[in-house]
């Protein structure tokens, strides 16, 4: 290893793995089992807003041919046809009978036919319930800078525009943490999407993509002298320091260290899945979140939560050649991530959701579409009440109740309450719920029963 990649590895993820450890201490309360009682929840962000008009699809003739004029000369690049015979219908009888998936998800559609996944139609950030006339006479709350990525990235994952410091994925760590030996191992992200699982004292540890923890066993090092002499260092053995903050810093790393060494310990013994992750940056990481999973038990975590991303969603053009290319990875990692938990006998226990900075508007913009607000997503397990839309699908048109304009969906389905059900199928109460999620008092409509 060189001494320029360790020295990296270590400010990436060394203080990540330690600050969690310092803020809430290094013994945590009573502890559930954690090969009895173990559950997860993984989220999987497309990072740059997906097109939700090119995920669920109007399937009965006459919607499907305004929404065909209206996405105009999009449709006739696109790499893979919209035609209505290669689409996947959602259902044979009811409102889903009028909807469908693109040929890339059909992994997916699998998965909902067969009741391992559920459609949550127009969801996104709100402070309160919005219709198209408070939105358009300024009656109505809105999220900040809506329309703006980073803002909205962080909207979605803590309730505020970039700035936020706690996500709710770290807050649900907050009031479930302790139930895990290790706590500082039970928020865990593959990229940099951080603050979704910080919490007030949970911070999210780092794993690369390839499974490895960020800092790596300083085994890997190239000079055994070398190795010792940094091991020392950074644990801050044999200081003398007396000063309160380079005392704690010591502390952290030592923590961190620790945190690494247990990681990697438990996670090499795991033996190889016969499930194949895709081989692309998101197969990787859904990839390592397996591995992790397969190790709860040798790091004694009961709760956990995942956070992993794909990028490329930002499609102002060039949208039909690189949209379907997209969500052919995003279908082939979650289908597989899936068989890979059918494969450890966890698939009730596991529970993968979508999330985006925000749908695309209907109408293009020549050959991509512009940044929108509600959108789309899936979520996807053996507990879910899969084969079923919760939340609402507006109209593939214009001038509708939901149309911020240019077909921008207003959601009728809040971030809080598609994380609400979340947490209470991971044991929080109300109270945690609320303190986790103090927007959800806002919509009067108790949040979908979708597991």
């Amino acid at each position: 290893m060189k001494r320029r990649h360790f020295l990296s590895r270590v400010g990436a993820g060394a203080t990540l793995a330690t600050l969690g450890g310092l803020s809430r201490g290094l013994v945590p309360a009573a502890r559930a089992d954690a090969g009895s009682d173990y559950r997860a929840l993984v989220c999987v962000f497309l990072f740059g807003g997906m097109d939700n008009h090119d995920v669920v699809i109007p399937y009965e003739r006459s919607a499907y041919e305004e929404w065909a004029r209206l996405r105009g000369g999009l449709l006739t690049a696109m790499a893979t046809p919209r035609t209505l015979d290669n689409l996947l219908p959602l259902g044979s009888s009811g409102p889903l009978a009028a909807q469908a998936l693109p040929a890339e998800l059909s992994g997916i559609h699998g998965l909902f036919q067969s009741g391992q996944a559920a459609l949550l139609g127009n969801v996104g950030p709100l402070l309160e319930p919005v219709t198209r006339r408070t939105f358009e006479d300024d009656s109505a709350r809105l999220p900040s800078r809506l329309f703006s990525h980073n803002d909205q990235q962080s909207t979605w994952m803590g309730g505020r525009p970039e700035g936020a410091q706690y996500g709710w994925g770290g807050l649900f760590l907050d009031a479930l943490g302790d139930l895990n030996a290790a706590p500082e191992l039970g928020g865990i992200t593959t990229g940099d999407a951080q603050l979704f699982l910080t919490g007030r004292r949970t911070v999210p540890y780092a794993v690369s993509p390839g499974g490895a923890p960020a800092v790596e066993a300083l085994t890997a090092y190239d000079d055994a002298a070398l190795e010792a002499a940094l091991r020392a260092e950074l644990r801050g053995e044999g200081t003398t320091r007396t000063h309160l903050l380079e005392r704690d810093l010591a502390g952290m790393a030592r923590a961190g260290l620790d945190a690494n060494a247990r990681y990697d310990a438990a996670t090499r013994g795991v033996p190889a899945l016969t499930t194949l992750f895709p081989p692309d940056g998101l197969g990787a990481q859904l990839g390592a979140v397996a591995r992790t999973i397969q190790a709860r038990e040798a790091l004694g975590a009961c709760r956990q939560l995942f956070i992993v991303g794909i990028g490329g969603f930002d499609t102002h053009s060039n949208q039909a050649r690189s949209l379907p290319t997209l969500q052919r990875r995003v279908d082939l990692g979650i289908t597989a991530f899936h068989q890979a938990m059918v494969e450890l006998g966890l698939d009730r226990q596991v529970t993968l959701f979508t999330a985006s900075d925000f749908g695309r508007t209907l109408a293009p913009n020549d050959d991509g579409t512009d940044h929108g607000w509600g959108a789309h997503h899936f979520v996807v397990g053996g507990a879910v009440r899969g084969g079923r839309l919760y939340g609402g699908l507006p109209e593939a048109t214009l001038g509708h109740d939901h149309d911020a304009g240019n077909g921008r969906l207003i959601p009728q389905l809040s971030v809080e309450q598609l994380a609400a059900p979340l947490g209470r199928w991971m044991g929080m109460d109300d109270a945690a719920l609320a303190t986790a999620l103090p927007q959800l008092s806002a919509f009067p409509e108790p949040p979908p029963d979708f597991i």
